[in-house]
């Protein structure tokens, strides 16, 4: 009699750098649901995420080599998704070296590791390496930073293309979302909070993007990840708009008081680091070649009101 050979399913292993962020924490909860992964969630300090199963946790410091080295050997992750980064734009311009150590040296020492235990490397990166002379734009755009933030992310970009065997680079725009334990707000959540308290409000109406649920981009990078996808590709909302224009349906959506917003310009807010005024991506590589399909602005508001009533 024959005997039916055993059915082996892969298990892949993904380890994500950074999970006490918006994004990492989303990763998280994406990865909790998907029985076929094992998940390493990593970042500097003790675990933040609030349920804390499915998953195996490392405190790693991604600008020590020797820990990078040490965690990857350990773990043999077939996948590294790296959401670790120094964000703060106006922090970089005047903190350039630890913009550098966090954005560029840190990338490099992932690279390294991902190449000698034969990972696959999926970087995230900005729209902000562009000049935003234009837009929405796709993956084969020029990329001309404005900002040291801007340059310190083109230099990641640099290392990853010029240095990893086997990579990829997920682009995105503008995030927004709720987790538990925030480290940093976001616009949605700090325009949604000064209306709510009756404050007024300067907003940029002549910079442009297409602003990111953090969900949206968690499953981008997932998306990437499974299909083993090398290249560069555009992860971020579909809805071009307005920074001013963002605010306003924010408001919109919780009925909040739209005569406590001034129309200013980016010369008006006088921020340190100097912003692309135009971004914002086409998804359609992402669309083709991944099935990507991210919701609609409203769409992720409404997400993020459901988070914040279970929150209450």
């Amino acid at each position: 009699m024959d005997i039916a050979a055993p059915f082996y399913r892969f298990i892949m292993k993904v380890l994500i750098t950074g999970s006490n962020g918006l994004l990492g924490q989303k990763l998280i909860e994406l990865y909790q649901s998907k029985t076929e992964h094992t998940l390493i969630a990593s970042a500097r300090g003790e675990d933040r995420f609030t349920n804390k199963v499915g998953y195996v946790y490392e405190s790693l410091d991604i600008t020590n080599e020797l820990e990078v080295e040490r965690i990857i050997e350990k773990h043999q992750p077939d996948a590294v998704i790296n959401t670790a980064a120094m964000t703060n734009v106006d922090a970089c311009e005047s903190e350039q070296e630890a913009c550098d150590k966090l954005n560029v040296d840190a990338v490099s020492y992932l690279v390294k590791a991902c190449n000698k235990h034969k990972a696959h490397f999926i970087h995230v990166s900005t729209d902000f390496i562009f000049d935003g002379t234009h837009g929405p734009i796709d993956e084969t755009e020029k990329p001309n930073p404005l900002s040291y933030y801007g340059h310190s992310k083109l230099k990641a970009e640099q290392v990853v293309m010029e240095q990893s065997n086997s990579w990829a680079i997920a682009r995105t725009v503008l995030v927004f979302g709720i987790v538990s334990d925030m480290s940093r707000s976001n616009i949605v959540l700090w325009a949604k909070g000064a209306l709510e308290s009756g404050k007024a409000i300067n907003v940029v109406s002549d910079q442009f993007r297409t602003p990111t649920l953090a969900e949206d981009l968690a499953i981008g990078c997932s998306l990437i990840a499974e299909k083993k996808a090398t290249g560069i590709y555009n992860i971020s909302g579909s809805d071009f708009m307005s920074v001013f224009d963002l605010v306003y349906r924010v408001a919109d959506f919780w009925k909040l008081d739209k005569s406590l917003m001034t129309i200013s310009t980016s010369e008006g807010i006088k921020q340190p680091a100097k912003r692309p005024p135009i971004t914002g991506f086409r998804l359609d590589k992402a669309r083709k070649e991944l099935g990507y399909n991210p919701r609609s602005f409203e769409q992720g508001l409404a997400i993020l009101n459901e988070q914040l009533n279970i929150q209450k």
